[in-house]
């Protein structure tokens, strides 16, 4: 935890944005689930492996990890610590979906250090912002709301989006906006992360985004999402 605080406070400063030390230090909360940190990486993935592997999820993932679908996260450009530590979590159960447990029950650390790999080398592409709603996404995006000790999503996320995979944050950019409200939500209800039998579990940076997410507006939710939607 004293890393993660590190982490935040030095995007913080490098980007030189106006956050109070409650808006940062205050996504601790006590008393959030121990995070289930995933265990030492295996070898780096085979991205060729990786492609071979990825056919099945491009049912749902789209060619390339591009998803079509806006209920179905795209994965291409995704870190490949982010993708591996949730294909982790949903194959021990610590996440809980109908339709990623089955998928991620039967995969080896291989499988998952070759996809986790494949999907990071992919090129996202996907819709643009909505220009009725960005504006405010932007704001809250790259400032953060001092007023209510919201961070500034680029603070961990990175100006464009990008995330940072040394910290295991995830990539954003070109994120459909209708999975991005969904999970906004899920994180503001303390649904993102429950294992199979409802017990709330958490990620390594999960319980940062429970605290912040409680702190946004359905129209923040919102504009947040078509922001990030169109970010490359």
């Amino acid at each position: 935890m004293l890393y993660a605080k590190r982490v935040a406070w030095a995007a913080v400063a490098l980007l030189g944005l106006s956050v109070t030390p409650l808006a940062v230090s205050s996504v601790f909360a006590a008393g959030a689930p121990t995070p289930i940190v995933p265990a030492p990486l295996p070898p780096a993935g085979n991205v060729e492996a990786g492609a071979e592997k990825a056919a099945v999820c491009s049912a749902c993932h789209g060619m390339n990890g591009n998803s079509t679908n806006p209920e179905w996260p795209s994965l291409a450009g995704q870190n490949a610590a982010y993708t591996r530590e949730q294909l982790l979590l949903f194959r021990a159960g610590h996440r809980n979906d109908p339709v990623m447990y089955p998928m991620a029950i039967g995969l080896t650390d291989e499988d998952i250090a070759d996809l986790s790999a494949y999907f990071a080398a992919q090129t996202p592409a996907g819709l643009e912002a909505d220009p009725s709603h960005w504006q405010n996404g932007a704001r809250l995006y790259h400032h953060g709301d001092s007023s209510r000790d919201i961070p500034a999503c680029q603070a961990c996320h990175g100006p464009v989006g990008r995330g940072n995979p040394g910290a295991a944050f995830p990539a954003l950019q070109a994120q459909h906006a209708v999975y991005t409200i969904k999970q906004l939500t899920s994180y503001a209800d303390g649904q993102r992360y429950v294992d199979l039998t409802g017990k709330a579990t958490q990620s390594r940076n999960g319980h940062m985004m429970t605290t912040i997410a409680k702190r946004l507006t359905a129209t923040d939710i919102r504009d947040l999402a078509t922001y990030m939607q169109g970010l490359r």
